[in-house]
């Protein structure tokens, strides 16, 4: 069967190989799929260049999530069938993927393999940093950067969904149209502005001085310093990634405005408390059944698209989770 993979490290473009390898079989307490679409997301390209926290042995397939139907079942597997479409948490991309119980539910008809795959990673992280974390509340004001991407746009669905006041900062007519078609209550573009204090004066006009109640930061670097600024009193910055780099915290401004700081470290609560998942998936997709959520997708890639739809993550080329059709 036909399977991506990185035999060494570097960028996807470069490195992502298209091998011949054998089908793989059912282990016990696994599942194998048929595959019908495989999710990326930014930390697989961390993991192509060897720099994300968790390094898979080379070689390796990377895939945030997958969807497809159960091609055979593990011995011991218990509320899974042939035949049945299902999402998981990793996978591979490939023809066929093995993956774990703990982290694979049924998908619910009516909701496709593409918008599905969009789910785990960007949907399960924000409903743990927004439900869990940051315990949002129905009328607060939930600020979201990188709105236009794969995890602010998950933050704007579910903020909308929860009662809250979203607005989102992106960065260009595009990605700013994007946002609006979500129904975001208020949307900035940062590249509009001059100075990089502009945009907290334009957040705390939106708010009418009292700032954010929770913010939603995958960007980190510049842009977290400048959301920061944001707060309100009592209010949680969530901690998402880091695409623009690791910023250092001014402990004083945290203090004096009495908001959290919140790290949001979605796969180690997996780890902790696997039990959560099946939880978190079964809101998200119940929205997703309904129409609530959404999945904002880049165009879908082809799978022999593959290394190109990493590099173009890679190269902040793309508006919306990366969906590669198996």
């Amino acid at each position: 069967m036909r399977c991506w993979q990185v035999h060494e490290l570097g960028e996807p473009i470069d490195r992502l190989v298209l091998d011949e390898v054998d089908p793989p079989e059912p282990a016990p307490g696994r599942l194998v799929l048929d595959v019908e679409a495989v999710g990326l997301a930014f930390p697989s390209v961390l993991q192509c260049r060897g720099e994300y926290q968790v390094k898979p042995p080379l070689p390796f397939s990377p895939a945030a999530e997958v969807v497809g139907r159960v091609a055979a079942v593990g011995e011991g597997v218990g509320g899974f069938e042939v035949g049945q479409r299902v999402l998981s948490l990793g996978g591979a991309l490939a023809d066929r993927a093995v993956v774990g119980t703990g982290t694979a539910v049924a998908v619910p008809d009516g909701v496709v393999p593409e918008k599905a795959a969009a789910l785990p990673t960007n949907y399960g992280t924000t409903w743990f940093a927004l439900h869990d974390r940051a315990r949002l509340q129905p009328g607060e004001t939930l600020l979201v950067t990188g709105a236009s991407g794969g995890t602010g746009s998950a933050a704007i669905q579910l903020g909308l969904a929860a009662g809250a006041r979203v607005i989102a900062v992106a960065g260009g007519p595009e990605k700013v149209a994007a946002c609006e078609a979500l129904g975001v209550d208020e949307v900035v573009d940062h590249r509009s502005f001059h100075e990089p204090g502009d945009l907290v004066e334009r957040i705390r006009e939106l708010t009418g001085g009292a700032g954010v109640d929770v913010a939603y930061d995958p960007v980190g670097g510049d842009m977290f310093q400048q959301v920061r600024r944001c707060m309100a009193w009592d209010g949680r910055l969530l901690v998402i990634g880091f695409v623009a780099g690791i910023p250092e915290i001014a402990t004083n401004h945290v203090l004096l405005k009495n908001y959290s700081v919140v790290g949001v470290h979605w796969g180690a609560s997996l780890a902790r408390r696997p039990e959560s998942f099946a939880g978190q998936m079964g809101e998200v997709l119940a929205l997703a059944a309904t129409g609530a959520v959404d999945p904002l997708l880049h165009p879908v890639y082809g799978f022999d698209e593959a290394a190109r739809a990493l590099q173009d993550i890679a190269d902040r080329k793309v508006v919306g989770k990366v969906v590669v059709a198996a």
